[in-house]
């Protein structure tokens, strides 16, 4: 391999019009790495704001506390409150709060009624709104900060919950709790704060998003500022630097799209010489891979390491985007002759054997000369679909520059090696290579952990392409449509669309009195064991079990939780006869939905979290059903909308469900069974019983999943 070669470079890799939209001067330029530094300096600015200050995230969360800990700023704690009393305590300040107007899919994890929190309930000038200008399926991602046009943030981080950390991401860390109390694992991104011109050009951005959201009257852009709001706390990395602001935005309602961060990461990995280091949430990006790929299979190309958690977050991450970055992984290793391609999780001591931080940041760094960071992920969605907003430095030779943008990538790497950055530079150093330097380093306590995506073939069979799952572009196409539902099935819009809203009124009250009202205390334990014997007396109690069934699959409630309560209130023998009956009948239910409404609603409706598994399901028929009881990919409901709307037969669908759900009822109501047994009449016998079932049923999942592993093993090890 070539020695990094330090010559000043000539040409601009960074091109306005091409790989970014301007190119403008910062005096200051500083790198807060993780939340505690990110969330105390936001605060800090925000504080001192005299004329406008706009927020745009992908999530926004009111109740979230900037500084744990305790700010004691004179100003109220949680977010919305104190960005209220920040706009009261200024006269003509204004502030502009726009967040992504989230899918329904979203709901439970994000605060309910947002807009009355920080819009209705708070000072006239300070306005919040949600973000729906964008495809179906896509949304508004870039996460940036101004404040006055003097200073702005730019990186990975949502003014959200479960975000705060400090850079030691200590597993018993007292201060990483949510708004509830609940504790939340070790967090780890990357936010960028820039002042100047760049500042200015940010303001622009926002008030542009802002008016394309559809909202009115942006504060008028502060062509001189008369304060500086740079947060004292925080020391400049670089001063004097020229900095380029790259974005993604969909095509949508006329206006062409724009792929400045897509072509900008396709330009630095083609000038890439020796090494390219990447921190990155997501890894599924087809162009991405291939242009990896490509750089692999040169006899004298550059070292590739990307920095990734070793999970998704959640059931749809895991079997969709995770899905997706196994495919890639296994492609590179294919391309990868030379051996010159490493992924890696950070292992932290006092975690799970198998858990490794959750990497939430975007950053690449290519030869010390280029530096990117942002909301973009390596995802097609991130580079074509979503809004993002990414800043480059370029550093073309200046040994200033190429100092400062090694010395990240030194910190980032010492941080989840568990040494000083001192010790990676002089690694680098001595071995001549970042593979080896990071291979010399690892083995402390804190490290970094060799990462190998594996999928087992058969959800590898059940999960479509990234075209569906993670697409570039609007998933709006016929064929797409096509791909989802069959042409027989094809039924008009109208006539249904009257129903369609009715049922969505329905379950949205449902979903509010479940939320607001002495409804989500029916589930309680003590209660539903107190409901039995009434229930037992009365003679429709089958009726209304399987009614139960019904209208809790109409409002996506998990079937497990259905299944649980019901060996609590009946017993394990009827409560296994009521689990099935229910389950069937709810399926059947949203299974007929699904084929009612048709293919036309589903292509306007549904988007991509419907398509994602029904090809496969259309394709496998009674096995594929049977699989995604066994082993869920999407909840319960939408797998049976799903199959209703697909090619898939009903005889099909119902005996698969039943053979798939079967033996976990049986696992479930007898876990459940000795579990209320222990709570009434606790004993040796009693809990030892339920130390069996529980390690019968982990017994089970791990024989699973280990043959799952087994038949995987030859077909990905061999590549594509």
């Amino acid at each position: 391999m070539p020695p990094d070669s330090a010559a000043r470079r000539t040409d601009a890799l960074l091109e306005p019009g091409r790989n970014c939209w301007r190119v403008e001067h910062a005096h200051r330029l500083s790198f807060l790495v993780d939340g505690a530094a990110y969330f105390t300096a936001v605060r800090q600015a925000l504080r001192q704001a005299r004329h406008s200050f706009f927020i745009l995230g992908w999530d926004i969360d009111s109740r979230m506390l900037l500084v744990p800990e305790g700010a004691n700023d004179g100003y109220p704690e949680p977010l919305g409150d104190f960005l209220n009393a920040v706009v009261a305590r200024r006269r003509g300040l204004r502030g502009c709060i726009l967040s992504w107007d989230f899918a329904m899919l979203y709901a439970f994890e994000r605060e309910w009624l947002p807009v009355y929190k920080l819009d209705w309930r708070t000072h006239r000038r300070l306005t919040f709104r949600l973000d729906a200008r964008h495809p179906m399926g896509a949304s508004h991602h870039q996460k940036v900060v101004v404040i006055d046009d003097a200073v702005a943030f730019v990186g990975g981080f949502d003014l959200a919950q479960r975000r705060w950390d400090t850079s030691s991401h200590a597993p018993d860390e007292p201060m990483r709790r949510d708004s509830d109390g609940k504790r939340y694992g070790p967090f780890h991104d990357v936010q960028a704060l820039v002042d100047g011109d760049v500042a200015r050009a940010l303001g622009d951005l926002c008030r542009d998003r802002w008016r394309r959201a559809g909202c009115r009257n942006a504060p008028p852009a502060v062509d001189a500022p008369d304060h500086d709001p740079w947060p004292s706390d925080v020391a400049v990395d670089i001063a004097d630097a020229e900095v380029a602001i790259a974005r993604t935005e969909p095509a949508y309602q006329g206006s062409q799209g724009v792929a400045e961060v897509r072509q900008l990461h396709l330009d630095a990995l083609a000038a890439a010489r020796d090494r390219i280091f990447m921190e990155n949430q997501y890894f599924s990006s087809n162009a991405i891979g291939s242009a990896l790929a490509e750089r692999l299979r040169e006899p004298r190309g550059p070292e590739a390491v990307l920095v990734s958690p070793r999970t998704e977050s959640g059931w749809l991450e895991e079997t969709t985007m995770g899905v997706l970055r196994a495919r890639l992984y296994r492609r590179l290793v294919s391309a990868d002759a030379h051996k010159r391609f490493r992924m890696y999780c950070p292992q932290l001591a006092g975690l799970a054997d198998h858990a490794c931080l959750n990497v939430h940041s975007k950053v690449m760094v290519v030869d010390d000369e280029l530096l990117t960071m942002g909301s973009a992920n390596l995802s097609n969605r991130s580079l074509g679909f979503d809004t993002e907003c990414n800043l480059a430095i370029e550093a073309r030779g200046d040994p200033r520059l190429r100092a400062a943008i090694g010395a990240l990538r030194d910190r980032l790497l010492g941080e989840h090696l568990g040494v000083a950055p001192e010790r990676v530079k002089d690694a680098l150093g001595a071995h001549g290579s970042l593979i080896r330097a990071v291979e010399s380093l690892r083995g402390n306590s804190r490290t970094l952990t060799p990462l190998e995506p594996r999928i087992s073939s058969d959800v590898d069979a059940l999960v479509p392409d990234a075209a569906v799952i993670d697409p570039e572009q609007p998933l709006v196409s016929d064929a797409v449509v096509r791909d989802f539902v069959p042409e027989h099935a094809q039924k008009p819009l109208r006539g249904r669309l009257i129903g369609l809203g009715v049922l969505i009124c329905a379950i949205a009250i449902l979903a509010v009195a479940w939320r607001w009202t002495p409804l989500r205390d029916w589930l309680d334990l003590n209660a539903l064991i107190g409901y039995a014997d009434r229930l037992d007396e009365l003679p429709a109690t089958p009726v209304l079990v399987l009614a139960a069934y019904v209208v809790a699959g109409l409002m996506v409630v998990p079937v497990t939780v259905l299944i649980a309560a019901t060996a609590v209130v009946f017993g394990p023998a009827l409560g296994a006869v009521y689990a099935l009956a229910g389950s069937l009948l709810s399926g059947l239910t949203t299974y007929l939905i699904g084929r009612t409404l048709g293919r036309e609603t589903v292509r306007r409706l549904a988007g991509e979290r419907l398509n994602a598994i029904s090809r496969k399901l259309a394709e496998r028929g009674l096995l594929a059903v049977v699989l995604v009881r066994i082993m869920p990919v999407a909840p319960y409901s939408i797998v049976n909308i799903v199959a209703g709307a697909s090619h898939i037969g009903l005889r099909d669908f119902l005996l698969g469900t039943a053979i798939g759900l079967l033996p976990g009822i049986l696992g479930i109501v007898l876990f459940v069974d000795r579990i209320v047994a222990s709570v009434q009449n606790p004993s040796f016998v009693t809990f030892a019983l339920l130390a069996i079932i529980a390690g019968l049923l982990g017994g089970s999942a791990v024989m699973l999943q280990r043959r799952l592993a087994r038949r995987d093993r030859a077909p990905a090890t061999a590549g594509d």
